[in-house]
């Protein structure tokens, strides 16, 4: 077996559930520090962050990734044990497969194999690894430790993050932005009341839908070259107290903005409570902003990693920013220029994730011939 696929099922044999890492940091902190790293890991709560070093100074170059996986859903309805990597039809199928652990396993080889070839390489490059990527508020994750680096002066160059960005080929989308995520959790009052009575009540409901309608309807932006219009999405609504008889007292409502450059959140929320309150509701409103957008505009990562897909793949790499989001936007805010590049995301969080054995064994090329290009 090749050093790339043994990593990656010693990976995924690990249950690193959301936010417990299940020791895959120190297995790798174990092999970066035999090749010369410097590991710090950063645990704050529940949380383990890795970051793990090599060389001094500027340049940095950054290889982001996580070692936690979302939960595999019903294991029998798997073709094979989620948690034990299994080889079939040239792929590897496990939970975390291509949701992230082969490109942090083919980072990790990359990072030695850059090590061992240039022991004396000028600049800094660098693995940050977090176990709160894939949970709902990622507070004690990248966001935390960029935190860290902001108050500590740590600068950051260029930052590769080893998302499953391609769609059918290896290389094929290169992800060089992302919108930005914008949640609301809505409560409107009423008063509850026999539904016999209406005149003694005040249905949230009946209020509240005139103001969902409107803003359901709104064109927030027409989006620009680089991300598409803003769309605004109820996730969930729920009044009503179980019984058929009774006016609810109150309403929750939970959205969410996905948004790019062409808006901001401030101007987001303002509208909205523009609109709640022309609608004369009664109501509080708590938000949160996950993260905002970021674009990586032309520059010496984004032309590298063009040359290498070209050269190494054969593809011209779409570039795009579609898609959730990523810790990168917690990494772009420091100044850094920020792209996601892995394998093909069609099985991600699915039964039976899986990785091509072809893409797996040539991602830690792809990786090690960014840092030999910038790095020189």
């Amino acid at each position: 077996m090749s050093d790339i696929l043994d990593l990656t099922r010693d990976l995924i044999r690990r249950r690193s559930l959301t936010p417990d890492d299940a020791g895959c940091q120190a297995l790798l902190a174990a092999r970066l520090t035999r090749a010369g790293f410097r590991c710090a890991h950063l645990r704050y709560g529940e949380v383990d962050n890795l970051w793990a070093t090599h060389g001094e100074g500027g340049p940095v170059l950054v290889f982001l990734g996580h070692t936690d996986v979302v939960p595999s859903g019903p294991e029998d309805a798997w073709a094979s044990p989620p948690f034990e990597p299994t080889l079939r039809d040239g792929r590897l199928y496990g939970r975390g497969a291509a949701d992230m652990k082969g490109a942090v396993a083919a980072m990790t080889l990359a990072l030695e194999a850059f090590a061992a070839a240039h022991p004396r390489h000028p600049g800094t490059v660098a693995l940050l690894l977090t176990s709160d990527e894939e949970g709902p508020t990622n507070l004690d994750g990248v966001r935390r430790v960029a935190r860290h680096f902001r108050a500590s002066g740590q600068r950051i160059d260029w930052c590769v993050v080893g998302e499953p960005s391609s769609k059918a080929k290896l290389g094929d989308l290169i992800r060089i932005g992302r919108r930005g995520s914008l949640s609301g959790m809505l409560t409107v009052r009423g008063v509850q009341g026999h539904v016999a009575y209406p005149d003694k009540a005040l249905n949230p409901i009946h209020a509240f839908a005139p103001a969902l309608a409107e803003l359901a309807a709104t064109r927030w932006d027409d989006g620009n070259e680089a991300f598409p219009p803003t769309t605004f999405q109820v996730s969930n609504l729920a009044s009503g107290t179980g019984a058929t008889n009774v006016i609810p007292g109150t309403l929750q409502a939970k959205f969410n903005f996905r948004y790019g450059t062409a808006s901001t959140a401030d101007a987001l929320r303002a509208r909205v409570e523009d609109t709640l309150r022309r609608h004369g509701l009664e109501y509080t409103l708590d938000w949160d902003l996950s993260g905002e957008p970021f674009l990586t505009r032309d520059g010496a990562l984004r032309r590298v990693a063009i040359e290498v897909l070209r050269e190494r793949c054969g593809v011209e790499p779409e570039l795009g920013t579609g898609g959730g989001t990523s810790d990168g936007r917690f990494i772009a805010p420091l100044g850094a220029e920020v792209i996601e590049l892995g394998p093909v995301n069609a099985s991600i969080h699915k039964i039976d994730e899986h990785v091509a054995l072809d893409d797996l064994e040539r991602l830690p090329g792809l990786y090690l011939a960014i840092a030999e290009r910038l790095m020189r």
